[in-house]
């Protein structure tokens, strides 16, 4: 089931620091890269083109994707090694199906396989089908949930299992919403242009993904008018986006019998049994006001919408493991439509992004093996001890916070858990069976596969605490995150690499590039959400009343900000959805300064580099991190779905809010970047 209500982890981006193999034999690579910057343009009027100026100039957005920059390029650099790793595995003999690498390989390949998804069409869909034909009721459609619950693809409502808010070394049933077709509710309820214009499209696509399983043309128009005037009865009860990053909204525990009464319509102990959870006598429940709704649409008995919804549920979730033809025409709506995409990436990258996304940790021994030494280990975490040291020292130098409050601060950040590189425990794949294309295997059989063994690992852990050992992103995913209910910062090996870190440039581009991700990361847990966690990981308010109330209060200051940028005629940025993004550049941009000035105290100044002092060099750094340009269409949709401000915004906002900034390069009073002292925001 494609699930929305996972507890989230807060990363660097909708994505630093080592001495790769790679890096050792390549050439010299400048800290800065002076040929991308515009030096006719004053850095006191536009710091982003100053910065990337020449690069924007001459850089066009590859027509495989939808934007491009720096975070980009390091990806597509990364995914080239992995590639090299994955096909020197496929040609290792001693890597077989029943070896983590070999499942790895059987994956990709069966994905590649479009001569046998052509073949069987829509077969694989055909038993589902008919199970969905076949319903008459409410109870047939909970029978057919349960069992689509398993396979992770499902509609109305499911489950994840995850540590407890209020309790992070036990694991708990969280019960919530299932993710709609469009990926926000404002796309269903929202009378703008662009929500209006993407809503007739859809139903366009729901229409023309419907006609692939039999439905005739008139047929399909119909059902999907049916499919969205549900849809839309389903997006309205649900949190907004700003409300979806309170964690206490969504942590509502109940008994099964006052879930029962909740929505009476499904059998809840019957459901939870028939997944195999049972004796279950609590569940989380996110949205209470969606289930309450989710009653209502049961007892209008519409039992034909609700089978063209599970329908288009089914092919919509198939739609990559399908024909070329059906895959094509899902890229075509979700791609094209959505994010102005022009055609799609090559199918071994896709293929890749599978793996990698699947059973990353089976690639990540053998990536971190050939790129990823052990002192580059070592050098990260010095690293971040210091950034750490910086960030003590801001807290103990607020000026709007409580001792109180300060010393639970300093409490959480000396207990962040700190991991970098790799796992040092491997996740374990002997359970989970991926068959080759020559035994048989295909994308659909390997892709059902996975998700009964994730959902059964899932399961398993309620026997069990919380394993904060565990990783959320492989070792070659290109980002970093923050888990609350760990409080955990963690960087993953690849994203160890220039522009974040450069073992061949100065500590002033370091420390504004992978100094202030580490920055970021730790503000995570400071930030308007991960904030209301202790240091153990709890939801619990360890704020006094009016540390709170100014904590707020500047939030909503940096909010405005932010709200009041347009990227797009008519277009703003959401400030309050990008709050926790917003708060995290912030405070690490801070931090990681701070942390280059103890640095430089303790080994020097190494006076101009290309012209430039280490503080110029460290904000320049942290401009080029951000370096970045955008499709219209995708701009529209990343301001309604993702909580990170577009790219240009974070190279320039965040440090318009640093006094060290206008002393770097002299921005005065009257200058485009100048913001009064009183309305820079300071927060951590």
């Amino acid at each position: 089931m494609k699930k929305q209500f996972a507890k989230p982890v807060f990363g660097v981006i909708s994505a630093m620091f080592s001495i790769t193999a790679a890096q050792a034999q390549a050439p010299k690579e400048p800290g800065i890269n002076v040929s991308y910057m515009d030096t006719k343009i004053s850095p006191s009027q536009d710091f982003f083109k100053y910065v990337n100026g020449a690069w924007l100039e001459k850089t066009e957005i590859p027509s495989d994707r939808t934007t491009w920059g720096s975070f980009n390029e390091l990806i597509k650099r990364t995914d080239k090694d992995v590639m090299e790793v994955l096909k020197e595995a496929s040609k290792n003999p001693k890597y077989k199906s029943n070896t983590d690498q070999g499942k790895a390989v059987n994956l990709f390949n069966t994905y590649l396989d479009s001569i046998g998804r052509n073949k069987k069409g829509i077969e694989p869909l055909k038993p589902y089908l008919k199970k969905i034909d076949a319903i008459k009721n409410i109870a047939d459609v909970q029978k057919y949930l349960v069992e689509m619950e398993k396979e992770s693809n499902a509609g109305f409502f499911g489950i994840y299992i995850g540590a407890d808010d209020k309790d992070s070394s036990k694991n708990s049933v969280n019960l919530g919403p299932s993710q709609l077709g469009l990926p926000d509710k404002d796309y269903y309820t929202s009378d703008d242009k662009d929500s209006k214009e993407k809503r007739a499209k859809y139903e366009s696509h729901v229409a023309r993904m419907l006609q692939f399983i039999g439905e005739s043309p008139e047929k399909a128009k119909q059902s999907a008018v049916e499919v969205l005037a549900l849809e839309t009865e389903l997006s309205k009860p649900r949190l907004n986006r700003v409300e979806r990053r309170d964690s206490r909204l969504q942590y509502n525990p109940m008994t099964i019998a006052e879930l029962q009464k909740l929505t009476p319509a499904i059998k809840w102990n019957e459901y939870f049994a028939g997944l195999g959870i049972a004796k279950l006598e609590t569940v989380i429940v996110n949205e209470p006001k969606y289930m309450t709704a989710l009653e209502t649409v049961f007892k209008e008995n519409k039992v034909a919408q609700w089978k063209e919804y599970l329908k288009w549920d089914l092919i919509n979730g198939a739609a990559g493991k399908l024909t070329t033809e059906i895959d094509n025409a899902n890229f075509d709506f979700y791609s094209k439509t959505l994010r102005g995409a022009i055609k799609q990436l090559p199918a071994e990258e896709r293929a890749l992004n599978v793996v990698n996304g699947n059973v990353g940790e089976a690639l990540g021994k053998l990536y971190v093996e050939k790129v990823f030494p052990a002192e580059a280990k070592t050098k990260a975490i010095d690293m971040i001890h210091n950034v750490i040291t910086a960030y003590q020292n801001r807290i103990n130098n607020l000026s709007w916070m409580s001792k109180d409050t300060k010393a639970k601060a300093i409490e959480k950040l000396n207990k962040i858990t700190i991991k970098v590189g790799y796992p040092d425990k491997w996740k374990d794949y002997s359970a989970l069976e991926i068959k080759s294309v020559a035994e048989g295997g295909s994308y659909f059989e390997n892709s059902k596969n996975l998700a009964l063994w994730r959902f059964k690992k899932s399961v398993d852990k309620l026997s069990k605490p919380v394993d904060k050992t565990e990783w959320h992103m492989s070792p070659q995913t290109v980002n970093a995150y923050y888990n609350p209910s760990y409080n955990e910062i963690v960087f993953p090996a690849a994203i160890l690499q220039p522009p974040f870190y450069n073992y061949q440039a100065d500590e002033a581009v370091n420390y504004g590039g992978i100094g202030a991700v580490i920055g970021h990361e730790i503000s995570h847990g400071f930030d308007d959400s991960g904030a209301r966690y202790n240091a153990e990981g709890n939801l619990v308010d360890w704020w006094t009343e009016d540390d709170l109330k100014q904590f707020t209060a500047l939030g909503n200051d940096l909010a405005n900000q932010y709200s009041a940028l347009e990227p797009l005629p008519g277009i703003h940025v959401d400030g309050h959805f990008t709050l926790g993004e917003n708060i995290g550049d912030l405070g690490g941009i801070n931090a990681a300064y701070d942390g280059l000035q103890l640095y430089l105290k303790q080994h020097g100044n190494p006076g101009l580099i290309d012209g430039f002092t280490p503080e110029q060099r460290f904000f320049i750094s942290w401009a080029t991190v951000w370096r970045t340009k955008t499709r219209d269409e995708a701009i529209k949709n990343q301001v309604k779905t993702d909580p990170h401000s577009p790219g240009m915004y974070r190279a320039y906002v965040p440090i318009q809010n640093v006094d060290a900034f206008y002393k770097a390069f002299d921005i005065k009073k009257g200058d485009k970047m100048y913001v009064e002292p009183e309305k820079r925001v300071k927060i951590w």
